[in-house]
């Protein structure tokens, strides 16, 4: 580690002559904005506490599902039948229930349709269709009184649900599963067979929190707040196809070969990626005009999903989890899409990816993690990966490492997609950064310089040319009203780069970790808002953060640093040195300051955020008796500075 000498008190100088340098009048930066008190969105309360962790009285509702449902390959129609068994754990009386419609999005009087600056569909499907909506009463179903919002279900109950108590939905439904303009979900044709990759394809509960009740934004396109529960689910499929699905396969003599179970057995335990279905198994087996049902169950999760077809290949590995645990990475993908090029790395990749996560966070919680080659690029499910079958090499495992990261937000630690896009994508840009760092010594190193970084340059000049965009908004606004073109440049890397510089040049990791793995435990399967965030990182990481939640998350302030004057007491070398530095800027970061003298020694002064808490410009004074030959701000280029030139002095 570098020596680092914090920055002296100018009062406590032992330069008689020293004083600070004058304000200079056109200096902009206001240190009472910057070091100002900072009121978070969402006060501490019973249910939230100060701390950032859920409070005393926190609740949360429960969504258990029972869903059987079957695929007609031929006409692309996805048909099922969902029992939800709701739990009201709020203090409130409920006489409603809300649901999300997602398929609707497709319909061609889908409100997403009127946003504008982004992706115009030109192809649709007539979305969810509600065969029967009922409650439970009495003992039986009966059908109840619901109304179609958009991309939502409001559904009246025949009573009122009181705290603690529970009510039955049953919903049959059926859909047209959209082409490739599905998105995020979709089909597309194969050499050997149609790719089905099935997501947000039964209707699912939306959230009611303390914060606002039933949280019904409607779906335009940015991603998801769903409740907990236990998931028992049924997909009947061609006999000839493979299905890949969250959670754990319950009725593996069914629907496997015994060939097939001998070798998953076999993979169970194998560091390396052992086949499952190869390619030549694909080409021999014979259409089906049978089917088949894969039942899958999982715990403790907010969703499922799951990918279809006759033309996968099989792949997988042991996963070694904390504590002796393991887990099984696997891989879907076609045959043609194989090979140690492409897809034939996609288990070593995850089950690197799944190792270190669980090492360096949290264990991975799930038995099966399964990255899907398919039609639809880069898309989180839990304990599920929709990645492109396209993809090969560095870009096949940056995505595997994000999408499997995504484990951890939103998929454990409950994040409301909808509105904060920055506290699931953000947070998980963050640690798929050190991931990128650790695989096989970097190979594919450095993420902070690659996948969302906006722009060419250093990762840090990338930030400054986006704060100075006048468009670019701040991270702080909801998800929907981020411009398109900013929304990987802000909500990841703005986001994950701020982290970065949280944990290494703020806190320091042996603070920032331990916080960060506290924040990810107490709120794994719960629903933290940004102030929970905030204040958890601050108070367990012990630092007043205000300056620099305000400065880097609700405002795109400048950094502005300038070396305005280097002199000597004096006039003499031999008596010290004085440097004039000066902050231009609203945005305020700790900074190192190097000097070189003329005997080729250094010395590094660390100067802390509250350099700036009074003044904009301040005198570092140096117990030096050499000339100094250069000074530099910033010297390893880690902080997003506005005007780099202003930041370094040479002796004439």
């Amino acid at each position: 580690m570098r020596h680092l000498l914090a920055l002296a008190a100018v009062g406590a100088l032992a330069f008689a002559s020293a004083t600070s340098a004058a304000e200079p009048a056109a200096n902009p930066y206001d240190p009472l904005v910057t070091f100002g008190p900072l009121t978070l969105p969402d006060p501490p309360n019973a249910y939230r506490s100060g701390d950032g962790a859920p409070g005393p009285a926190y609740w949360q509702n429960q969504a258990d599902y029972q869903i059987k449902a079957s695929l007609d390959a031929a006409t692309k129609t996805l048909s099922g039948e969902e029992v939800i068994t709701y739990t009201n754990n709020s203090p409130d009386v409920l006489d409603v229930l809300w649901l999300q419609l997602d398929q609707n999005i497709y319909r061609k009087d889908a409100r997403s349709a009127a946003v504008g600056g982004g992706f115009r569909r030109t192809a649709f499907t007539d979305g969810d269709v509600l065969d029967a909506v009922e409650v439970e009463q009495g003992g039986r179903f009966v059908a109840a009184p619901y109304l179609v919002s958009d991309t939502r279900l409001q559904v009246r109950l025949p009573a009122e649900m009181r705290h603690g108590g529970k009510t039955r939905l049953r919903i049959r439904w059926h859909y047209t599963v959209p082409g490739v303009f599905g998105g995020r979900t979709a089909w597309t044709a194969t050499k050997n067979g149609d790719v089905f990759d099935i997501a947000q394809w039964y209707p699912r509960m939306e959230v009611y929190d303390d914060l606002r009740g039933w949280d019904t934004l409607p779906y335009l396109g940015q991603e998801f707040y769903l409740e907990y529960g236990t998931f028992d689910y049924a997909v009947t499929v061609p006999a000839d196809m493979i299905v890949a699905g969250s959670g754990e396969l319950m009725n593996p003599a069914e629907a496997l070969t015994p060939l097939e179970r001998a070798r998953l057995a076999q993979a169970r335990a194998s560091d390396k990626t052992v086949m499952i279905r190869t390619a030549d198994e694909v080409v021999a087996t014979p259409p089906a005009a049978a089917t088949k049902t894969w039942r899958f169950h999982m715990d403790r999760t907010r969703d499922v999903s799951f990918a279809a077809s006759r033309a996968f290949v099989w792949d997988a590995a042991g996963a070694n989890l904390p504590d002796g645990k393991t887990a099984l990475a696997q891989s879907v993908y076609p045959a043609e899409n194989g090979g140690d090029g492409a897809w034939g790395r996609s288990t070593e990749y995850l089950k690197f990816a799944v190792e270190e996560f669980s090492r360096r966070w949290y264990p991975y919680p799930w038995p099966n993690a399964i990255n899907v080659g398919g039609p639809v690029g880069g898309m989180e499910y839990p304990a599920l990966l929709f990645d492109s079958m396209n993809d090969k090499g560095k870009n096949l495992f940056y995505l595997t490492v994000h999408e499997i990261g995504h484990t951890y937000f939103p998929m454990v630690v409950g994040t409301d997609e909808r509105r904060w896009q920055w506290m699931d994508e953000g947070l998980n840009t963050f640690i798929d950064t050190y991931e990128s760092d650790a695989f096989q010594n970097g190979v594919y190193g450095p993420k902070r310089d690659a996948e969302f970084a906006p722009g060419p340059g250093a990762p840090a000049d990338q930030i400054a040319a986006l704060i100075a965009d006048p468009a670019a908004p701040p991270i702080m606004v909801r998800a929907d009203v981020m411009p398109a073109r900013y929304g990987h440049p802000i909500s990841y890397f703005k986001t994950a780069y701020g982290l970065v510089l949280l944990r290494e040049d703020i806190l320091g990791p042996d603070r920032f970790d331990p916080a960060f793995r506290k924040f990810i435990r107490d709120w794994a399967y719960k629903h933290p808002t940004p102030s929970d965030f905030f204040r958890a990182m601050a108070s367990e990481g012990g630092e007043d953060l205000d300056w620099f939640w305000r400065g880097w998350f609700f405002e795109q302030w400048p950094l502005d640093m300038a070396i305005t004057n280097v002199g000597y007491e004096g006039g003499d070398p031999a008596k010290g040195a004085k440097i004039d530095v000066a902050n231009l800027g609203q945005l305020v970061a700790p900074a190192t300051l190097r000097v070189v003298f003329a005997d080729g020694a250094s010395r590094d002064i660390r100067m802390p955020a509250e350099t700036w808490i009074q003044s904009g410009a301040q005198t570092v004074a140096l117990d030096s008796t050499q000339p100094i030959k250069s000074a530099v701000l910033d010297p390893d280029h880690r902080l997003p500075a506005r005007d780099r030139t202003k930041m370094s002095w040479t002796a004439p």
